[in-house]
């Protein structure tokens, strides 16, 4: 790594992050352009031919190398994924200081309009922010974008191609969150139907000291942190079932972080606070019901419940993030192999999708329609929740719904979490 010198052996290349195994054992993922030169051409030498799942563009400076970015180059945007079996759950994920580099765009005091870009996000604030202070705030949303990246789902996040970054709003005051359509009783929403993330300094960890904004260092992350996952899942979302679309983004939100690190290698530490912190508001394990019924669960469903008030909201949370966790790290072999194989299907769905939206005869139109020849078939794929649970097969793995609650509570037992 450039101006560190360590030992670790390259295991493969997930997206733009080079696996590598530290003599202890312990696997760690590393921004490919974090690498120094040297170590960027042998990892680019060490990916075979005859592994198209592996493959790099020259890196700048190699032998018969042309200027460009030293980015692995993919045909398609899976290209890079390696098959479940092969694919590694890192031990944390640190944000790269070049990416929370923040420049000033705009700041026009008189339409309280101010932005700010760093690598991946573009924030618009209603009132200015001091770049010690913005700097703070992107270091959440560029390590949660280099979370979700790193983590084997496959998700591979990358900022809209027609807004070139993701995209955030800053409200100062709560009725200003509300009145630019933040639900009542939240800390912060993303929108699918624009792609933005809004999000109230409140919820940000602002406070105004004198006349300057400052972040409050005790402050937690974990809200922002969830809805940040949602952005970052974009186009996973429509073929999701809701439990797994809230489910990850709780995931994301329990894993131990600190000063721009997750420590994803500290996850069952994470769950096990996350149960003791809802049974504080009451919510136990055995108050959840059927864990089979849940995964069935439709969004009209979820919805119905989740409008029943706090409590109901929370154990539908609660219950997501525990089948989520218990996917990923406790069912069959321990390593999450079947909930890769159930993205990977979502995946296809994406693609299918990504591939219809790229023929030039397919018009987007302002209203949210879209015009297209009726010789051009639309993918197989229903672009709704029902594709997703259309594949839940995968997950069961043939269990029916008292085989899957005693598989979910004697995992959990296993990790001294009586259910």
């Amino acid at each position: 790594m450039e101006g560190v010198a360590f030992s670790a052996t390259f295991v493969n290349l997930q997206g733009t992050m080079a696996v590598l195994r530290r003599p202890n054992g312990q696997l760690a993922q590393i921004p490919l352009l974090r690498l120094s030169l040297a170590d960027q051409v042998y990892i680019k030498n060490s990916l075979s031919p005859a592994n198209p799942a592996l493959t790099a563009t020259p890196v700048p400076g190699a032998p018969g190398a042309t200027p460009g970015p030293a980015v692995p180059a993919t045909p398609d945007r899976t290209a890079s994924i390696p098959p479940p079996e092969k694919r590694v759950w890192p031990t944390k994920v640190e944000v790269d200081s070049r990416a929370i580099e923040v420049k000033t765009v705009t700041e026009a005091s008189a339409e309280q309009k101010y932005v700010y870009r760093s690598q991946a996000f573009e924030f618009s604030s209603e009132d200015k922010l001091a770049g010690s202070v913005m700097k703070e705030i992107a270091r959440t949303f560029e390590a949660t974008h280099a979370l979700v990246a790193a983590l084997p789902w496959g998700i591979d996040p990358k900022p809209p191609a027609d807004l070139g970054y993701y995209q955030a709003r800053f409200y100062v005051t709560r009725d200003s969150y509300i009145a630019a359509g933040g639900p009542q009783n939240s800390g912060g929403v993303y929108s699918q139907r624009d792609r933005i993330f809004r999000v109230p300094f409140p919820s940000l960890g602002l406070e105004m000291r004198g006349k300057t904004w400052f972040k409050d260092e005790k402050y937690q992350n974990d809200t922002i942190v969830h809805e940040i996952t949602h952005q970052m899942m974009d186009d996973f979302l429509p073929f999701l079932p809701i439990w797994a679309i809230e489910g990850m983004a709780e995931y994301t939100r329990i894993l131990p972080y600190r000063a721009g690190v997750f420590h994803v290698e500290s996850h069952e530490r994470g769950i096990k606070d996350y149960i003791k912190m809802e049974a504080t508001q009451g919510i136990t394990l055995k108050s959840l019901g059927s864990m089979m019924d849940h995964l069935h669960m439709t969004s009209q469903a979820w919805h119905e419940r989740a409008d029943n008030g706090g409590p109901e909201q929370h154990k539908l949370y609660f219950a997501s993030c525990l089948m989520v966790y218990y996917f990923s790290h406790l069912d069959g072999d321990g390593k999450g192999a079947r909930f890769l194989t159930y993205l990977d299907k979502i995946r296809e769905a994406r693609d299918a999708w990504d591939t219809f939206f790229k023929d030039p005869r397919v018009v987007r139109n302002k209203d949210g329609s879209i015009t297209f020849p009726r010789d051009l078939p639309l993918p197989s794929q229903q672009k709704k929740d029902a594709y997703g649970l259309e594949q839940l097969p995968i997950l069961l793995n043939g269990r029916d719904s008292a085989q899957l609650q005693k598989a979910v509570e004697d995992g959990y037992k296993k990790i001294g979490v009586p259910w």
